[in-house]
């Protein structure tokens, strides 16, 4: 298993759930060598966008966004499933979710914030 870290946003995302959902959620997100291999699609995605490259991780209604760096895992945002839902309904894309969101300014900003803040 790989090291993972929260930075101040993606911990506050995860603090502001229930202690149990919390738990529950961290019990979940277990990451190996192994996983980032073999991407199952249904918990482990990659999402890639000028030479950047994202791992998303489903877990029960919420999705982990983090990058590998130097043997770590670095969260850079927890957020509720309805939160890309709504943009993918809303732009009509015909793309897998993981397509979509490589296309989304938006997306980008949002992972930007949580990677330009300070790790916990």
């Amino acid at each position: 298993m790989l090291q993972i870290v929260f930075n101040e946003i993606s911990a506050a995302e995860l603090s502001g759930l229930g202690t149990l959902e919390q738990l529950e959620l961290l019990e979940e997100f277990k990451v190996g060598k192994e996983d980032l291999e073999n991407l199952s699609g249904e918990r482990f995605g990659k999402i890639e966008r000028d030479g950047r490259v994202l791992y998303r991780f489903r877990a029960k209604d919420y999705r982990f966004y983090f990058e590998v760096k130097e043997g770590a895992v670095i969260v850079h945002r927890v957020l509720h499933k309805g939160t890309f839902s709504d943009f993918m309904f809303r732009s009509k894309l015909p793309l897998a979710e993981d397509e979509a969101l490589a296309g989304s300014k938006h997306f980008w900003k949002l992972i930007d914030e949580g990677r330009n803040a300070r790790r916990m």
